[in-house]
């Protein structure tokens, strides 16, 4: 049930393709709870995407930005102003591309100029939007940007390729401006690392289905749907959550802190004993 937790905020959501992805849900969530939204995904995925449908369903307008184009979205910024009338409170980085995971060329043999675009478009992108929204003013006091990472960040997922290192530089980038925006306006900048999700992106990396079988038996709690994903997000985009800053917070039903499972232990052994 909604609870209206963000009456009379404003913001933009980066990224909703289809109702799969996680961005979708997320500015469902917001509307519902009371909030404005502006919408932005790239040229090539407003062609490709059902970003027109999402726009119906929350009265929103729909700006495009190239997120590697500090031009598109110091635009996306001024328009969306002017639109709400006055800045915002909340910004969603749901921003995410690699042409080697694309091109299944492995991370050891990897095309240089491919990974240059990776961490362009999925890390150095929430840097620009930062950078975008702290030179046009555009964001209010107490304002919350989120970011979407994955535990790849952290640990070696041979699947998730360079998009492991677009991830840490990710957080890397959150906690860097987190600090700088928080001293300068009080602006909460973070990031949540989510569950393995089938979203149209996410099924596209290598052992995708395999993988998200792993999670769910090793999560105490299984693995985190986009929807509960988009709720995490809303509640970090509220005022309940005003004193966190500059953190990479685990939403993934407990694997990133479980060393193995019993079901795992008990799948392994009977792998053993059939030998």
């Amino acid at each position: 049930m909604p609870h209206q937790l963000l009456k009379g905020k404003k913001g933009i959501i980066f990224g909703a393709l289809d109702e799969r992805s996680i961005a979708w849900k997320t500015a469902l969530a917001a509307v519902a709870e009371g909030a404005e939204i502006v919408l932005t995904n790239a040229p090539v995925a407003l062609r490709m995407g059902k970003i027109n449908e999402l726009a119906t369903l929350c009265n929103a307008p729909v700006i495009g930005a190239d997120a590697t184009s500090i031009t598109d979205i110091d635009n996306l910024m001024q328009k969306s102003m002017e639109i709400f009338g006055g800045k915002m409170d909340f910004i969603l980085h749901s921003i995410g591309m690699s042409p080697n995971v694309r091109k299944t060329i492995s991370y050891t043999n990897t095309n240089y100029e491919n990974f240059l675009k990776t961490l362009d478009i999925s890390a150095l992108s929430l840097h620009r939007v930062l950078q975008s929204a702290m030179k046009a003013d555009a964001l209010n006091e107490w304002a919350s940007v989120v970011g979407l990472s994955y535990i790849a960040a952290q640990r070696s997922f041979p699947g998730y390729n360079d998009m492991a290192d677009a991830k840490a530089m990710l957080e890397s980038v959150a906690r860097s401006f987190g600090y700088h925006y928080g001293f300068a306006k009080k602006v909460r900048v973070n990031t949540i690392s989510q569950s393995p999700t089938p979203t149209t992106a996410g099924s596209g990396v290598s052992g995708f289905d395999v993988f998200y079988e792993y999670a769910e038996k090793m999560s105490p709690l299984g693995n985190a749907t986009a929807e509960e994903c988009a709720n995490y997000t809303i509640m970090m985009f509220s005022d309940y959550t005003r004193m966190v800053t500059m953190q990479n917070l685990f939403h993934d039903g407990g694997f990133s802190f479980t060393g193995v499972s019993q079901a795992l232990v008990e799948e392994l052994q009977k792998a053993k004993a059939s030998e």
